[in-house]
């Protein structure tokens, strides 16, 4: 049956032009954007997963640049730390020097203060960006390391913590009531004393100590005939308890530092309740003096008290603890930096990861979308040549009216 009111030929040619049309279309976005899911509307689940990876790959590009920074600041607190390092051991070796009988103690004094400024000179400059991690204004310094995201879409952070150092020469107001001098002068804090012990058996001095509320590294020193004594707080020493150093502690080590100069006619004697006498038993008048010094909170405030011209075997000690104080901030620092460096590469992994996954959503298939779109182009062709075979039927309608 033939009807010119209703055409089911041209209709249905149609309906299968405009659906090849329409995957036409589609196929030309794909190649034009290079994508098989550009919008929601292409695919709503894959788009809103896609974006959220997106989101995701775009912040560790950003944790990437922070790590980069942070090994940079890490990496000069390193590189100062191995500085300081280096030249702690040449104060060693002219402590070393001074040892002998036959140095100048008073030179090599010299080299060494040069070289305590240089230290704290390499501290001072230790800064990237305004980041100290050795001069004690940064305890610890968190460097943001990864974003987590859980099952549930829940996102936490995780940071490297790198701890920094105080390699400055704090001031430290030294400890008072330390002693109590008899027959000898002292300064109104306690801090400082001296007198002189008379010739024959005269006992003109005797030090009462007391306790020092310090922490450890405070340092005693006591001069006797033009040789120094010197006792420095030990943790050992403290009463955690109480938070200082028992008096009877310090007696017996300051009786201890002075017995061991080997001043002829010198007796020395400690007593809980008197304290430290001294006797001149000798023929000659001996000079005493004594100062109490306290340490600062830095890690290397040893290396401000340390002076070959009155106590080289001391400073030798002191000398040595210095060293490995800074040998080990930076072997911190190292670490540390190594860490970020590992974790900076593994991020940078995992964004390509990202981009790859992302990729694999909504990237098109270049070569499937260009075969597609010859086999559709051909479908368009026939679909319009058949709609036009539809569209001229009617026409033999005509035929039967001639």
């Amino acid at each position: 049956m033939s009807s010119i009111l209703t055409n089911t030929g041209a209709m249905v040619a149609l309906q299968s032009l405009s659906m090849t049309n329409k995957s036409l279309n589609d196929v030309q976005g794909q190649i034009s954007t290079g994508k098989k899911v550009a919008t929601a509307k292409d695919n709503a689940s894959i788009w809103a997963i896609a974006q959220t990876m997106t989101s995701d790959a775009d912040s560790f590009k950003g944790i990437s640049d922070s790590l980069n920074s942070a090994s940079a600041a890490v990496g000069v607190a390193r590189n100062a730390a191995e500085t300081v390092t280096s030249l702690l051991r040449q104060v060693k070796d002219k402590i070393v020097a001074a040892q002998s009988p036959t140095a100048d103690a008073a030179k090599l004094q010299t080299d060494i203060t040069e070289l305590r400024n240089q230290v704290s000179s390499v501290v001072a400059s230790a800064q990237f960006n305004g980041l100290n991690m050795l001069d004690g204004t940064n305890a610890s310094v968190d460097v943001l390391a990864s974003l987590n995201r859980n099952g549930t879409g829940t996102v936490t952070t995780s940071n490297i913590t790198v701890d920094g150092v105080n390699f400055n020469f704090d001031t430290a107001t030294a400890p008072t009531g330390v002693f109590a001098v008899t027959n000898g002068t002292a300064s109104a804090n306690g801090t400082t004393f001296g007198g002189a012990l008379d010739a024959a058996g005269t006992e003109v001095l005797a030090l009462t100590a007391t306790n020092l509320t310090a922490t450890g590294g405070d340092k005693i020193s006591v001069t006797v005939g033009g040789k120094t004594a010197t006792y420095t707080v030990t943790a050992d020493d403290m009463d955690t308890a109480n938070g200082n150093v028992p008096a009877e502690t310090i007696g017996v080590r300051l009786r201890d530092a002075i017995d061991a100069l080997g001043i002829a006619g010198l007796d020395i004697v400690f007593d809980s309740t008197t304290g430290i006498t001294l006797t001149n038993n000798g023929t000659e008048e001996i000079s005493i003096s004594g100062e109490v010094t306290a340490a600062g909170t830095g890690d290397l405030n040893t290396l401000a008290g340390i002076d070959v011209t009155t106590g080289a075997a001391q400073a030798l000690t002191d000398i040595e603890a210095l060293i490995t104080t800074a040998i080990d901030a930076a072997a911190a620092f190292g670490s540390s930096q190594k860490r970020i460096d590992i974790q900076t590469d593994f991020v940078n992994a995992l964004t390509d990861s990202f981009k790859t996954g992302i990729g694999a959503l909504v990237d098109a298939n270049m070569e499937e979308a260009a075969a597609r779109l010859q086999a559709l182009q051909v479908q368009q062709q026939l679909g319009v040549q058949s709609l036009s075979i539809a569209n001229q039927a009617p026409q033999s309608v005509l035929s039967l009216f001639r």
